[in-house]
């Protein structure tokens, strides 16, 4: 990497934790007049960010289809595949680590009330024109059936779509988000979570978090054994997308930066990039899955005096796998696909789903820093199973 592209991915992830710093001290001292603004910036900018992030996953998935040729099909299934495996071994492993650790935590059961937020002042609403998953099949759709008809004329339209939003991307919303980070935490630090709820669950954000990191390395380990090639190469590029991440709480709002922190590694082609990465974002909830598995399973003990049997959390984890494929990439998303199993399986009562929504909303950015960062290896497993021998470079340059 070039000394100006190192300087460019330093200054990110400086803009980055300069905006978490700023939120929170603004969040601690501010009074309600300061805030009622920091919510309504907020709200305006991730109005825009969700916006224009099913324009971004037409823009990238559509024309990486069409550049696939007929490998196309078989990428897409292999890629759902590795995503669901993803999510069902992080949920196995948060749940066998449940079965050890669990009864010997002495977890508080009483969370702290927050202090409410101000009501936005200016609502600007920019719905989206489609939902995620509408884009996602979208993209699928109009890629796929390019191919088939060889439209060559769409396909270039498809590649002007491509640059058009990659320079709203580039210029617009990169640019946006460290603000939109700042107003999130700032957001957190005044109601309290930061301060109040945080360390109530102290332990088992510790254990999650170490899990993240658990699983990450076994799937960049695993993409390093498919690929053959170095998943450091992907990895390192990666703390600018986990940051954000972290500030945005959701895949989709981190998928600009995702995108080109992948796309700077070496051990990546771009249609492999363009494919996956965006697929990723949209069912790829490895972190956040393995998140709301400990959690659940604290909160039974908690609430209901035992653990989930072995059986219960098996039918969970096989039906949850499915359910976050099909989750929306947005804060929150994971937990709110899975409720109808939080229930039906589970067996929580309104009590337990109203704690289990608190205590995940305390560490969502962590999941979904996670998921965001596993979507690399992913990546890398495609690379080694569709491009290993420059295939796809070879398509490309023809």
């Amino acid at each position: 990497m070039s000394s100006e592209s190192k300087f460019k991915e330093f200054g990110l992830i400086i803009k980055l934790l300069v905006g978490i710093a700023a939120g929170v001290v603004i969040g601690l001292f501010a009074n309600h007049a300061v805030i009622e603004v920091v919510v309504t910036a907020k709200y305006v900018m991730g109005q825009f960010i969700f916006y224009t992030v099913p324009l971004v996953i037409l823009a990238f998935i559509a024309p990486a289809i069409t550049r696939l040729g007929q490998n196309a099909s078989k990428m897409l299934g292999v890629g759902v595949g590795l995503a669901y495996l993803s999510a069902a071994g992080a949920a196995t492993m948060a749940a066998v680590a449940g079965y050890v650790l669990i009864p010997h935590l002495s977890i508080a059961t009483q969370i702290e009330g927050l202090r409410e937020l101000p009501e936005v002042v200016f609502q600007l609403s920019i719905p989206p024109i489609m939902s995620v998953m509408t884009a996602l099949v979208t993209a699928v759709v109009l890629g796929l059936a390019t191919i088939w008809v060889k439209a060559k004329t769409f396909e270039s339209m498809l590649g002007e779509f491509e640059n058009i939003m990659m320079q709203v991307v580039n210029r617009i919303i990169i640019p946006v988000l460290p603000f939109f980070i700042a107003t999130t935490f700032a957001g957190l630090a005044y109601e309290g979570s930061l301060t109040k709820q945080l360390p109530v669950f102290l332990e088992v954000i510790a254990i999650v978090l170490v899990g993240h990191f658990i699983w990450l390395a076994f799937l960049y380990t695993l993409a390093g054994i498919i690929s053959k090639r170095n998943p450091i190469e992907v990895f390192r590029h990666y703390p600018p997308a986990y940051l954000t991440a972290v500030g945005t709480m959701s895949s989709a709002a981190t998928l600009p930066v995702s995108l080109e922190c992948a796309g700077k590694s070496k051990a990546l082609c771009k249609d492999t990039v363009e494919f996956m990465v965006p697929l990723g974002a949209t069912i790829h909830l490895c972190g956040s899955v393995l998140t709301e598995t400990f959690f659940a399973m604290t909160i039974s003990m908690m609430l209901y005096g035992t653990l989930p049997s072995v059986g219960t959390m098996t039918l969970f984890i096989l039906l949850f796998g499915i359910f976050a494929i099909g989750a929306p990439g947005v804060p929150g998303g994971t937990v709110m696909a899975s409720l109808g199993i939080v229930v039906g399986v589970l067996g929580f009562d309104p009590a337990g789903v109203a704690l289990l929504l608190a205590v995940f909303a305390l560490q969502d950015s962590f999941g979904t820093a996670c998921n965001v960062t596993g979507d690399g290896a992913l990546a890398l497993m495609m690379e080694g199973i569709f491009n290993r021998n420059g295939e796809l470079d070879k398509a490309r340059a023809s």
